[in-house]
Order: structure tokens, then C-alpha cells, then sequence
């Protein structure tokens, strides 16, 4: 369902989002770096076994990760040589080869089995969906701006939008999510693509996708839930639906915050599991 939105609170976000951005997208940015002292990692062979953790890769830095859980706790893992990398169609190859190595990237949902060190612990497998790392590489690609052949395009729109931080909303589409989920329904598919059409029939049109949830759970459990519901709408947007990644602006998730409907009642919590895709014309382009 389309609905035409001019919220105080979608017209805030505006000036923050459009301001070009590199690295990974969402709270991940905010991440500081891993900063790893001591000795090298001893032999695997030599170590116990550890937890199984499970969680989104926040942050990256030389041999070392850091991983989310759904209840916000963080844990810093290292990865060698001899940690297997495993997507949901197989092996990529061990740490030194270049694409098992790239594929960990921030954003990342994984399953990793670990051995304890006394340093903390240390990655024997990782584990992750094909799928999933598509989503977290067009975000990193998108965000960093590394679409080779598209530089050029989007050098030029940045450049003529780069001090114009007002826009005119032209329409608002509202795709729903069950509880706990972030998968797509068809009509959900079907809304994304026919506003995708409707976008490239209009001159300089933008994108913004902001995630969201109801009031079930916790308000980091709802956060990292927002974001992953934003990411499978770009990731629709852009694989099925066609739309050019540098005419996306930096999506976001904002969990229960600016909520359609009232949380109180059945029908209101359904209306505010929603991703939100704006159609946005910067007010100085608008009509050009």
C-alpha cells in the first residue's frame, strides 16, 4: 500500500542519510576499531574446545573480529590460516585465500565454532548463507561506493546534490513483515518492484529505505531486526527490482520509533512491522 508521508521524523533523517558515506552501513560505522596486542595465535591442535557463537560481524580489524549477538553481547574472535570459511553452498577455501577472506564482512550474520586460547578464542569454522553475504556485500559495495561501473554516475549526481539537504517526498511504500521475520511476501516483492517503476519514470528520483518493528523484544534485539528487514528490501530493490544502487541513499533501521499505529493492540503491531521506501526529489532538482 502506498502512502504519502511528510512525518517530522522521516524529514529529520534526511540531512543525516544523504551525506555520502564509506565503510559499512548502520551502527556498525559507529564500531571502533579491533585493536589486537600479544603474542601470534599457537597451534589449533594445541586448543580447547570453545562456545559456538552466533551473532552479525560488527567489526574487523587484522586477524581479528567482532561479533554481535541478537542480546547485544559482543565477542572478539581471531581468525588464522587454518579457520575454515564456509558458505551455505560449500567451502570457500582456508583464511589465506583472498575471497574466503573479503567474504567477512560487517553485516554479516554467522555461526562460528571456536577453540579457547589464552587470548580469548579463536575461529575453527564460520559459517554463513549465501544470501546473507549478498546482502552485506551490495551494502558494503553500495555504501562505500565501489560500483566500478557506475562511478561515473554517481560522481556526478553526488556533485550536484551535495549541498542540498531538503527534499520533496513523493510517495511512501509500506511493505509488512511477520513477527520476529525478515522475509518477504509476494505481494511485498510485487509493492517493491511496481515503486521501483514508478521511481525511474520520475527525473532525479532517490531512494530511502528505513526499517522497523513493533514493541515485541528488546530494544537491541529490535534494532538489529529494523536493519535486516532494510537490508532484504535493498536487497530486492536492486537484484530483482533493477534499481541502480547510487541512486540509493544510506538506509537505516529504527526499531519501534515512529510507530503507524498503536503497539496496544493486534492489528497496530502488524501495521508497524514495515520497511518504508521513500521516493525522495531534492526540492532544487525537483521538476528539472
Amino acid at each position: 500500500m502506498n502512502v504519502i508521508s511528510n512525518r517530522p521524523c522521516a524529514l529529520a533523517l534526511l540531512a543525516v542519510l544523504s551525506v555520502p558515506m564509506s565503510g559499512s552501513v548502520y551502527a556498525q560505522q559507529a564500531e571502533p576499531p579491533i585493536i589486537v596486542n600479544g603474542a601470534p595465535l599457537p597451534d589449533m591442535a594445541e586448543m580447547a574446545a570453545g562456545p559456538v557463537v552466533e551473532g552479525i560481524i560488527t567489526a574487523r580489524g587484522g586477524n581479528m573480529m567482532q561479533v554481535t549477538a541478537a542480546n547485544g553481547t559482543k565477542t572478539t574472535i581471531a581468525i588464522n590460516d587454518a579457520t575454515k570459511i564456509k558458505a551455505s553452498k560449500g567451502f570457500l577455501g582456508v583464511n589465506s585465500n583472498k575471497l574466503a577472506a573479503d567474504s567477512l564482512l560487517n553485516g554479516l550474520p554467522v555461526t562460528i565454532k571456536t577453540l579457547q586460547w589464552s587470548g580469548g578464542l579463536v575461529a575453527s569454522q564460520i559459517n554463513f548463507r549465501n544470501n546473507d553475504l549478498k546482502t552485506a556485500t551490495m551494502i558494503h559495495n553500495g555504501t562505500a561506493q565501489r560500483f566500478d561501473e557506475q562511478a561515473a554516475a554517481t560522481q556526478a549526481l553526488r556533485g550536484r546534490m551535495g549541498d542540498i539537504d531538503k527534499y520533496n517526498i513523493k510517495s511512501t511504500t509500506n511493505v509488512f513483515f511477520d513477527t520476529g521475520k525478515a522475509v518477504l511476501s509476494e505481494q511485498a516483492k510485487a509493492d517493491l518492484c511496481a515503486t521501483a517503476t514508478a521511481a525511474e519514470g520520475m527525473e532525479n528520483a532517490l531512494m530511502l529505505v528505513v526499517g522497523y518493528t513493533d514493541s515485541t523484544g528488546s530494544d537491541e534485539i529490535n534494532q538489529t531486526l529494523s536493519e535486516k528487514r532494510a537490508g532484504r528490501v535493498i536487497n530486492y530493490l536492486q537484484q530483482a527490482c533493477g534499481w541502480k544502487p547510487y541512486r540509493m541513499l544510506t538506509p537505516t533501521g529504527m526499531a519501534e520509533a515512529d510507530p503507524l499505529a498503536s503497539n496496544d493492540t493486534v492489528e497496530g503491531k502488524a501495521q508497524n512491522r514495515r520497511v518504508s521506501v521513500n521516493i525522495l526529489v531534492s526540492k532544487g532538482l525537483d521538476g528539472l
